[in-house]
């Protein structure tokens, strides 16, 4: 499959269901579901929404942890047009209620432990996996094959972004933006043999896109629903993973497993991390555990996931190349990337916004034109609102969002690169950069530590420590230990928490 192959999701299913229906499409705990079944129970919830005045523009919002039913809800609902939009378990009840609202969902579907929220949702039809979803889908009777209207730019999925500055947007995405996602997995190694692990959140591109790639070879999912390092370790051996996503952090936790080294990872064949840089101490950690390949991929959620990569032979922490590990790769060949300062473009190894142009990129929020025309630019250009530069090969140096970018006197201080710094201290474990209000200079450089298991930071000694690694204006000005910094679902350190909490901006 090429980026520009004519492609319609519904197809993914429908396809290997017909050449290979026996094979098993999607595992979670002791379910298993061959293509055959996915595709038979999705074309009658196709029906089911059909009956329910679902169609074109229809939504169905999904609360509930990695399960079968959501990729029933995501054929079904893009055979009649309509689209699936899963929420982050994290947000608060009122919030969820709030985005339900904003999705116009003519369907909720809750998972279990989420069942309490259907009281608080009367005005909607709601289902309950467990009590009343599995009942509704044995009761349809009708098969719906995909409507033959089905166009390109027809959202199947509405991912929520995480809504750091104010109320969370939905991202659409369209059959036309998978065809060209699903190319990534020629490049992670996909075959129908592959077995692919979904312990990313559903809400979250990391998860449903990775899954939908494994899907597309007609390789078998094994979702996760919690992420409990010792656990998921025996699901990945168990299951004998050939491909994985993971954020550096959860990779971090599961080397740290005791015997996580010994066990049987003859299957492993690569292992995808995004969201964050890797420090070459996990890195090494990594390598050294599972003595399998690395992708680092970077993307968003309105790129459809990833659209660089920097491929194994890059991941060499001693090697001559060393530097490369501190980027996040090349550009898929169907992705163009260029940095702009002012509307200008520019040259290699200015610092600038990242602007991507792709088949893979949204045509906007849902509901929002005016942040739809922020974002995109009238010739297609995505403004990420992250800051890099691209070296004269084309690898991509990610130097932080804009808005983290610390400003302390005439100085420009991007965070991640005196966190890479920190990072290297042997007593570290992890560490976020922020700037905080200083009176004379704007802002000052402040480190948030958590030290290694058994490990004591002293912050004056840290402070001197970096003084001699880094440029003077760049180093941390104070250090702070704590015992975990806060993240978001998928991993990534929620810096607005940490500013706020010590006096700068929360935004």
């Amino acid at each position: 499959m090429t980026a520009s192959t004519p492609f319609r999701l519904t197809d993914v299913v429908r396809d290997h269901a017909r050449d290979h229906g026996d094979r098993v499409a999607l595992t979670a705990g002791d379910t298993r579901l061959t293509y055959a079944e996915l595709e038979d129970r999705s074309a009658r919830v196709a029906g089911g929404l059909r009956d329910l005045g679902l169609g074109e523009g229809g939504r169905v919002v999904w609360i509930g942890k990695n399960a079968t039913p959501f990729f029933e809800l995501l054929f079904g609902a893009a055979a009649v047009r309509a689209a699936v939009a899963p929420l982050n378990l994290r947000l608060t009840p009122a919030e969820l209620i709030d985005l339900t609202g904003d999705a116009e969902a003519g369907l909720v579907v809750l998972g279990p432990e989420f069942a309490g929220l259907r009281e608080k949702m009367s005005d909607r039809k709601v289902l309950v996996v467990g009590e009343d979803y599995e009942a509704w889908v044995d009761g349809l009777t009708e098969r719906v094959d995909p409507s033959p209207d089905l166009r390109d730019d027809d959202a199947v999925l509405q991912l929520y972004t995480s809504g750091t500055t104010g109320r969370a947007k939905g991202v659409l995405l369209s059959h036309g933006n998978f065809a060209a996602l699903l190319s990534v997995g020629g490049h992670w190694g996909f075959d129908d043999d592959s077995v692919g692990l979904c312990a990313m959140p559903l809400f979250h591109i990391g998860g449903s896109g990775f899954a939908l790639v494994c899907l597309s070879f007609g390789a078998r999912v094994v979702l996760v629903a919690d992420i409990v390092p010792d656990q998921l370790l025996d699901t990945m051996e168990h299951e004998r993973v050939s491909n994985a996503f993971l954020v550096p952090a959860v990779l971090q936790m599961l080397c740290a497993v005791p015997g996580a080294a010994d066990r049987d990872w003859s299957r492993l064949r690569a292992v995808a991390y995004g969201a964050s840089p890797i420090t070459g101490a996990v890195l090494n950690k990594v390598l050294e555990t599972f003595d399998a390949p690395l992708f680092q991929v970077y993307g968003a959620t309105e790129t459809t996931g990833a659209i660089t990569q920097l491929d194994p032979e890059d991941h060499d922490p001693d090697g001559p190349r060393a530097h490369l590990m501190r980027s996040a790769g090349k550009a898929y060949p169907w992705v163009e990337l260029k940095i702009v300062v002012d509307g200008e473009d520019r040259g290699p190894n200015e610092i600038g916004e990242v602007y991507i142009r792709s088949s893979q990129v949204t045509a906007g929020y849902w509901r929002r034109p005016e942040e739809t025309e922020k974002a995109l630019t009238a010739d297609g250009w995505l403004r990420t609102g992250d800051g890099g530069y691209l070296d004269e090969e084309g690898y991509l140096f990610l130097t932080d969002r804009i808005k983290d970018m610390i400003v302390t006197g005439a100085e420009n201080v991007y965070p991640i690169e005196v966190e890479n710094v920190v990072a290297q201290h042997p007593a570290v474990a992890d560490v976020a950069v922020i700037g905080v209000p200083h009176e004379k200079w704007g802002e000052e450089v402040k480190a948030v530590v958590v030290a290694n298991e058994g490990e004591t930071i002293d912050p004056d000694e840290l402070v001197a420590w970096a003084k001699e690694r880094i440029a003077g204006f760049k180093r941390p000005r104070s250090v702070d230990v704590v015992d975990a910094l806060p993240r978001n679902a998928t991993g990534k350190i929620l810096k607005k928490d940490l500013r706020a909490q010590y006096g700068g901006s929360g935004s």
